[in-house]
């Protein structure tokens, strides 16, 4: 699968598109956030991968370079140009970046077996991790942390088969938030093309080698269809 401007090969035919792009768009991750250091111990790569693809499959957003690798590889050039070294006419001079009109925001909500299980997990770490009061919680809630940890444990042996998941979209300008849809999976058909073109890519294959990362890549998209429908009339 490959995806280039408004072309596209191998996307997913369940994919929303766009018949142009809707602007320029940046993705973040709250690498700070509890749900973030949860995903990680799953060993899935970053969700802003994953959402890179969506988005230039679908033709609905430019994708913006802003993460500190792709940042310091441009940093790198201008830094080359500034020191002479740069043969003639290479231009890398000021005024030739793109702005982000929109900034997109993905989280994972919960990841597990079931409804019951990582969603209450999740809560119940989140409670105690947010507030600083991991010491005192462990003395009055054990049983808490304990399912907490059990839960933390099934998440990191890529034992999930469900996932809920969050799309935030921020307007740069503005500050405006003008859309934030949710998606789900379970038990989902993990065959087809969706998981042939995602694990074609350089450090992606995880995503399609566990349960974990098969319904990840299914919240998502189902998420980011949800975006697309409602953003597509969107004045």
């Amino acid at each position: 699968g490959a995806a280039g401007g408004s072309t596209s090969l191998g996307a997913n035919s369940n994919l929303e598109r766009c018949d142009s792009p809707l602007g320029t768009i940046s993705l973040t991750e709250d690498v700070s956030s509890t749900w973030y250091g949860e995903y990680r111990q799953t060993k899935l790569p970053s969700t802003i991968q994953l959402m890179r693809i969506f988005i230039q499959q679908s033709n609905c957003f430019v994708v913006v370079e802003r993460s500190a690798r792709g940042m310091n590889a441009m940093n790198r050039e201008r830094e080359l140009q500034n020191s002479g070294e740069m043969r003639s006419g290479s231009n890398f001079g000021k005024g030739q970046m793109v702005s982000s009109d929109f900034a997109l925001t993905p989280e994972v909500t919960f990841a597990d077996r079931n409804t019951d299980g990582a969603g209450a997990v999740a809560s119940v770490l989140g409670e105690v991790l947010s507030h600083g009061k991991l010491g005192k919680e462990i003395g009055r809630s054990r049983t808490a942390v304990s399912v907490a940890n059990r839960g933390l444990n099934e998440l990191a042996d890529s034992t999930a088969t469900e996932a809920s998941v969050l799309l935030m979209l921020v307007d740069n300008r503005s500050g405006v938030q003008l859309a934030a849809a949710e998606g789900t999976a379970t038990k989902v058909d993990f065959g087809g093309p969706l998981f042939r073109t995602v694990g074609g890519l350089t450090g992606m294959s995880s995503y399609t080698k566990t349960p974990a990362g098969k319904v990840v890549v299914a919240a998502f998209m189902d998420a980011f269809n949800n975006m697309v429908v409602t953003l597509r009339d969107y004045k």
